[in-house]
């Protein structure tokens, strides 16, 4: 697949097709629980399949399980039948933590699982792009130390959170080159704590990173979306765009015009609809007016396509979601 004709499409069609991030209801589709979900790579493809049948998303995209990597370093993590799982706990509390962590193989914990089911996700969806995700470094670090912890440690231990950081990377950039070698067409790095941060501290702890993946990563045939949900986000866009990602993807924590406006615009920019108070509690009136009034304000803006501001909820219902796309087909008519 020509990935820079599909990035070029999104950023210059007339009408333009959504791109929610949209996995974990799935499981009502297929009658099971986020457990089996989370446990089973012919389960996760054959989800995958099912949202792309009945969505027309101009891509798939797998789970933004942000669990999956801290659990190969060694983090203990909250499994549930109806949420997503989290990560309990913290691994590294010192330098000598961080320096004696080990950086797990691929394959490790659920991570081979994942894998998998991109590869089976992409023998069954061809109409369309596959992007895995993954965890960003500053975030996987976050959740290595514990997500308060590493904000005071950014000014009292830097050398601490460079370390775990280093580790995090490479395996990260080691996770991401195995999706790339089954054949996924990119890949969503979702580096939320790095919202929490102030421009400069992201500009030290989480973009060099970051951009360190894609360099390693990004080509005409493999592309990276940067997931960052965070309220300061908006703040740091010249930080973010040294990234380099072909795409970026913001929360509803932020405006997303105020963000449009700082965007070149031939860089593909995401966004940005409540997943919980539209998606999960919303009505499908209330998800069809939301939907068309971040249309209006946004669509002046010709790289804009609309999304979810995270992953969609697992008890979404999904007469929420078809409202959605509903509502983006009425636009554009």
């Amino acid at each position: 697949m020509d990935m820079q004709a599909w990035l070029h499409e999104q950023v210059t069609a007339e009408k333009r097709r959504a791109l929610p991030i949209l996995s974990f209801p799935s499981i009502q589709l297929l009658g099971i629980t986020v457990r089996e979900l989370i446990s089973d790579s012919d389960l996760q493809a054959k989800g995958m399949y099912e949202v792309a049948k009945r969505c027309p998303a101009s891509a798939a995209v797998s789970m933004m399980d942000l669990s999956v990597e801290a659990e190969c370093f060694g983090s203990q993590i909250r499994v549930s039948d109806d949420e997503v799982p989290t990560v309990v706990g913290s691994v590294v509390g010192s330098m000598e933590d961080a320096q004696a962590l080990p950086v797990p193989q691929v394959g490790a914990g659920r991570t081979g699982l994942y894998v998998e089911a991109i590869s089976k996700a992409l023998k069954l969806i061809t109409d369309r792009p596959v992007f895995a995700g993954v965890i960003g470094p500053y975030s996987l670090a976050g959740r290595l130390m514990d997500m308060t912890q590493i904000m005071m440690n950014c000014y009292d231990e830097p050398e601490m959170v460079h370390a775990t950081l280093e580790k995090a990377t490479a395996f990260i950039l080691s996770y991401i080159q195995a999706y790339k070698a089954v054949g996924a067409h990119g890949v969503v790095i979702a580096e939320p704590a790095a919202g929490l941060l102030s421009p400069d501290l992201c500009e030290e702890f989480s973009s060099p990173y970051v951009k360190q993946i894609v360099d390693a990563v990004q080509d005409d045939q493999f592309l990276v979306i940067y997931h960052n949900c965070g309220n300061a986000a908006a703040r740091m866009i010249p930080q973010l765009l040294d990234i380099g990602a072909s795409g970026y993807h913001f929360g509803n924590a932020v405006s997303m015009e105020e963000v449009l406006e700082q965007m070149p615009g031939d860089v593909l920019t995401m966004g940005n609809l409540d997943p919980v108070s539209v998606f999960r509690n919303g009505t499908p009136e209330q998800v069809r007016e939301s939907t068309l009034e971040l249309l209006k304000r946004c669509t002046p803006h010709k790289n804009f396509l609309i999304s979810s501001g995270c992953d969609i909820p697992p008890a979404s219902s999904w007469e929420n979601i078809d409202a959605f796309f509903a509502a983006v087909e009425e636009f554009y008519q």
